[in-house]
């Protein structure tokens, strides 16, 4: 039996796409979750062989970090006193009798078109742990990623990576498009530092360097601008 997760904030959705699932014969759901805090307690609890989640629901790092099972805790980054490149300390050491941080199989993350141009980071280094469809393929089309996740093989939606391709080069590096897309979801700069592991400060600086990217005089009209560019 595949044993499955669904993340989706959608519970119409969500609700349909478990009735799915549970009626293969091969397919087990063990849990049904709408938050990204809810995820990660799931994750830990029923260590899923597959987890559909929505995109929107984490960040590229975090998706990533998910996925790879045995990591270290999260690296911080911390901004030098004089200004300058944030600099990443060491990851603290587990101990031996520690549960690791990402007891998942493979993430099968649901993805909206206008947000593919986020794929590339992803797509090349992380191929058979997670999968990418869009979220608007036919549900028999998620059955299939779900078992072909599950025995290892390569789950990507063709569309996508056309579209991925088809977005201009975006000026933000990873770390400035994850700290946007926690702006854009309204939040102060320090939650922003504790959602994405970061220091207020480093916060600050990333910010800035985005509104000098993009033009933008607020850091809304940067997430605008950068929405508008196919860079979120």
């Amino acid at each position: 039996m595949v044993r499955t997760l669904l993340a989706l904030q959608g519970g119409l959705l969500r609700g349909a796409l478990a009735q799915l699932l549970a009626a293969e014969h091969d397919i087990e759901i063990v849990g049904e979750v709408d938050s990204p805090h809810h995820l990660r307690a799931a994750v830990r609890a029923e260590r899923p062989d597959v987890a559909v989640v929505e995109f929107d629901m984490l960040t590229v790092t975090e998706l990533v970090r998910l996925a790879t099972l045995g990591v270290a805790e999260p690296v911080v980054e911390t901004t030098p006193a004089g200004g300058g490149e944030p600099t990443p300390t060491a990851p603290v050491p587990r101990s031996p009798t520690e549960p690791m941080t990402a007891p998942v199989g493979s993430l099968l993350v649901l993805v909206e078109q206008r947000r593919a141009g986020r794929l590339g980071p992803v797509l090349a280094e992380h191929g058979h742990r997670i999968g990418f469809l869009s979220r608007d393929v036919p549900p028999g089309r998620i059955v299939d990623g779900v078992r072909q996740l599950a025995e290892g093989r390569v789950v990507l939606d063709p569309d996508l990576v056309l579209a991925a391709l088809e977005v201009a080069d975006s000026p933000l590096t990873n770390r400035e498009r994850e700290v946007l897309d926690v702006v854009a979801e309204g939040h102060p700069v320090q939650e922003i530092a504790e959602r994405l592991v970061l220091s207020a400060g480093t916060v600050r600086n990333h910010l800035s360097r985005i509104m000098a990217k993009t033009g933008a005089r607020t850091r809304w009209e940067a997430v605008r601008i950068a929405r508008e560019s196919g860079w979120l």
